[in-house]
């Protein structure tokens, strides 16, 4: 249950912060479509308007970041 919406357990964000950020961690080849709806599923479910992608499986971390603002 957040904020009165019964999420069920096919939705888990990564890592909330304050309340104010929902950080998605992945470890893939590469960042696909998906992941980025996933993440901007999270932000319009929970009404969080910032969101960070970060994708571990990149050789330079900086590469494997990507944010997102509603």
């Amino acid at each position: 249950m957040y904020k009165g919406i019964n999420i069920d357990c096919g939705y888990r964000v990564d890592l909330l912060i304050e309340d104010n950020l929902i950080v998605e961690l992945k470890s893939v080849e590469r960042r696909l479509g998906v992941h980025e709806a996933q993440l901007l599923t999270y932000m319009n479910l929970s009404g969080i308007n910032l969101g960070l992608l970060i994708n571990f499986n990149s050789k330079v971390l900086k590469d494997g970041l990507k944010r997102f603002v509603l």
